[in-house]
């Protein structure tokens, strides 16, 4: 402990006043782990650098830090410190992905768990994909957030390995058509929308409106380019646009067009897969909390289908606050939660569960479930050796999903 040092890593929308409240409550495990805090400039000064994954969001911002003392400490062990909120352990999971896949060695501290030095094996499988999503057509608009490291494969890779083709669509396009549509084009999609909610909690009618008009402005390009999914680069919405594309996302899914968040192809590839093998609507969320003891997880997101919860409440956008994120309430149940990985998208991981409550903390994404895995599979595994930051949860009970 006395040679090695943290660095915590922030996105911009965590103030300083919340990331000294986020170190603070966790200090007394920070403090069993390591002598110290430093900063960015001192990355070189210290002989052992765990990085403290502050939020979501932080995946470039820790690969580039790695990258400079790389160059004086090479292949040295990269650690991970993931806490309970603010999508920390999803970005984990990103880092330590993208790591496993350039050969580099890592691992992932939990801090509410007990640190342990036992190896373990995650129960990842190989999948053979060629040809399962021969003649389908997957929209990309935008490219992939800047944060996945280990889910942005080329075109090329998704073709060889998958049988689909990817269709480039610059966001461009997108936010014209946004700023064509009028607030009377929306009025059905908004009395539906609406009528229907438990509540209205910080949205405006007109952040309502423009959800909307996301959606209408993406089932255009839909339409245009005749695809059977889509995924999209949210947050640019978020930072040019001043809205969410949360709606959207839930809504072409309800209609049974795939469409996934923050540009994740590997996510949409999976959702894709198990809508043309099983029916189901499936959710695209993200590993939130872990209770190894128990061996559960929480998963949550702000894009939820609305079709596959019991009731709804339209809030925010959990990151930004700003927006429409969709609070949905899951009916306990089976539940089949996966997450295809590699360089060749040719690995798996599938687990069954049950979900066992729905949950409505601030500090999470805006659906959140427990599930309980079934006492064949391990929860640990996406500590030892996760495939990525999104996990693709499916209702029912799908022990091979035909897929593997």
């Amino acid at each position: 402990m006395k040679n090695i040092f943290f660095i915590p890593v922030a996105s911009d929308f965590l103030s300083k006043n919340e990331l000294e409240k986020v170190i603070i409550s966790n200090s007394a495990k920070l403090n069993k782990l390591c002598k110290k805090r430093i900063n960015a400039k001192e990355i070189l000064e210290a002989e052992k650098v765990f990085y403290f994954i502050v939020t979501g969001g932080t995946e470039a911002q820790v690969f580039k830090l790695h990258k400079i003392r790389d160059k004086q400490f090479k292949n040295e062990e990269i650690v991970l410190l993931a806490y309970e909120s603010n999508n920390s352990l999803a970005a984990s999971m990103e880092l330590l992905a993208r790591f496993n896949q350039i050969g580099k060695k890592g691992r992932i501290i939990y801090l509410p768990a007990n640190e342990t030095s036992e190896i373990q094996t995650a129960n990842i499988q190989k999948i053979n994909g060629k040809g399962q999503l021969a003649g389908s057509r997957i929209g990309e608009i935008g490219k992939p957030s800047d944060w996945l490291v280990a889910s942005s494969p080329s075109a090329r890779t998704v073709k060889e390995n998958w049988g689909a083709d990817v269709i480039h669509i610059k966001m461009e396009e997108l936010k014209t058509l946004y700023l064509e549509i009028s607030d009377e084009d929306c009025m059905q999609n908004f009395y539906d929308l609406t009528k229907n909610s438990q509540e209205i909690i910080e949205p405006t009618n007109t952040d309502i409106l423009n959800n909307i008009k996301v959606y209408l402005a993406m089932k255009k390009l839909v339409e245009k380019y005749a695809l059977d999914a889509v995924t999209l680069r949210c947050f640019d919405l978020v930072l040019d646009l001043g809205t969410t594309g949360c709606f959207a996302l839930s809504h072409l899914n309800d209609e049974g067009i795939i469409a996934g968040c923050e540009g994740d192809m590997i996510s949409t590839i999976g959702m894709l897969l198990v809508y043309k093998k099983t029916g189901k609507i499936p959710w695209m969320a993200n590993p939130s909390r872990l209770n190894i003891e128990n061996n559960s997880i929480i998963v949550a997101h702000c894009t939820v289908p609305r079709t596959i919860v019991k009731d709804y409440t339209i809030r925010s956008h959990f990151e930004s606050g700003i927006g429409v994120g969709i609070q949905g309430t899951f009916p306990k149940g089976d539940v089949t939660i996966f997450r295809i990985g590699g360089n060749n998208l040719n690995k798996v991981w599938l687990a069954n569960g049950k979900i066992v409550q729905t949950s409505k903390e601030n500090d999470l994404c805006r659906t959140q479930i427990e599930v309980k895995l079934n006492s064949e599979y391990n929860i640990a595994d996406l500590l030892h050796e996760p495939l990525g930051n999104h996990l693709i949860i499916v209702p029912g009970r799908f022990e091979n999903l035909p897929i593997v």
